[in-house]
């Protein structure tokens, strides 16, 4: 792997980390978003601090020939207990249970991290290795134990984020399964760097040489599950964003409808806050309905019950099941009003109502207005209603209730 597989993403994850930052600061006191930013910059750092030149570096700086290797390994395994922590915390469940359980992992992989120093400081190696130290000094003692406990360490988070992320992902669906198997296959990625790192490190135990499998190919695994683990960590909440913003602006398309029919009676010149075709989808949504609602306020002088009565009991002989027809029926008293409104420009009916009543509240439950929208262009109920207050077939009774 060149160095600038290690820069790469070293460089995706700081600038990650920054578009997280504003969030954490925002809930610094979630657990979550604690961890997962501590995830993103583990990340950043194992692949900064394992890039070859960075390795040379750091050796040079502190003039300790190999202290690169306590350091590199010390990160991993302090990604690998984030990357539990963030699991736990994901998955939810009562507070002190996942204080405890994540403390547990925290604790366990401080102590492997304070035993890999303590192992290198033991340990005698004073020619530096950028690239093959694992299997240059297999052989050598403390070091080959600090060998062994980081790949140790490494293959029973890879295997315990395996089976977290298994027994989880048969209990969900959607983009938060898809992401969990993601996630476990990275991780899968990286009990196979493990394996193929201690098949060349038992290859030089036997007098063999296989360290091309440890040099060339379990690097590739590793940045490869890396990768992998960061877009199933990513997946799930980005996807869901993207699947609200659709959701919400399918919303606003649907409305169309209705606010289109009711906008002339609440212009939008005399609204107390003007928005911005730029500003939230959600934002958008809550003004348009909020004009829906004045407009329907303007209207409630001409709305006609018995327009509404009638046109539901047609929607529901047309096979409109109760709550489309309900729907149906607003649509049609709206659309009626909306026309008889239109016919009284002097505005007789508002002046003749008492200026003390209240408006009439429907009786089951508040609008749907989506649905309310949509009927006025596909229910012919409503394409009826309309001619209500022009002579048609609504004003000789074909609505009445029976």
């Amino acid at each position: 792997m060149g160095d600038s597989g290690y820069y790469i993403p070293a460089l995706a994850m700081a600038v990650a980390l920054a578009v997280k930052t504003p969030a954490l600061l925002r809930s610094w006191h979630d657990p979550l978003q604690r961890s997962v930013c501590t995830l993103i910059a583990l990340s950043g750092l194992v692949f900064f601090f394992a890039a070859p030149p960075t390795i040379a570096d750091v050796n040079r700086l502190t003039g300790i020939a190999n202290v690169s290797a306590p350091l590199v390994y010390g990160l991993l395994g302090a990604l690998s207990a984030a990357c539990l922590v963030v699991i736990i915390h994901w998955r939810g469940g009562p507070p002190g249970r996942l204080r405890r359980t994540a403390r547990r992992w925290i604790t366990g992989y401080g102590v492997v991290i304070v035993a890999l120093v303590v192992l290198f400081v033991l340990g005698d190696a004073p020619e530096e290795r950028l690239r093959d130290l694992d299997t240059y000094y297999a052989n050598t003692p403390f070091l080959r134990e600090m060998i062994v406990l980081y790949l140790v360490s490494l293959t029973v988070g890879g295997v315990a984020m395996d089976v977290m992320c298994w027994r989880w992902a048969l209990q969900v669906h959607g983009w938060l399964r898809a992401g969990l198997l993601i996630i476990a296959l990275g991780f899968l990625c990286n009990i196979l760097y493990s394996v193929t790192k201690f098949t060349a490190i038992v290859a030089r135990w036997s007098g063999g040489n296989l360290d091309d499998l440890s040099t060339y190919v379990a690097p590739a695994m590793a940045s490869a599950g890396m990768q992998l683990s960061a877009l199933g960590f990513c997946l799930p909440p980005v996807c869901q964003r993207v699947g609200d913003i659709w959701s919400t602006w399918s919303t606003y398309r649907r409305l169309g409808p209705l606010w289109h029919e009711l906008r002339p009676l609440a212009p939008p010149k005399d609204r107390a806050v003007r928005i911005s075709w730029w500003s939230p989808a959600e934002l958008q949504v809550t003004q348009r309905e909020s004009d829906i609602h004045d407009g329907m306020l303007a209207l409630y002088p001409y709305f006609d019950t018995e327009i509404r009565a009638g046109a539901y009991e047609a929607a529901v002989a047309a096979g409109s099941d109760p709550v489309q027809a309900q729907a149906e029926a607003d649509a049609a008293m709206v659309t009626a009003a909306v026309r008889a409104r239109a016919a009284d420009p002097e505005g007789r009916v508002i002046s003749s109502a008492s200026v003390d009543a209240a408006p009439p509240a429907s009786t089951e439950g508040p609008r749907d207005l989506v649905r309310m929208s949509l009927a006025l262009r596909q229910s012919p109920v409503v394409t009826a209603a309309s001619l209500s207050v022009s002579g048609g077939p609504l004003n000789r009774g074909f609505f009445r209730p029976r």
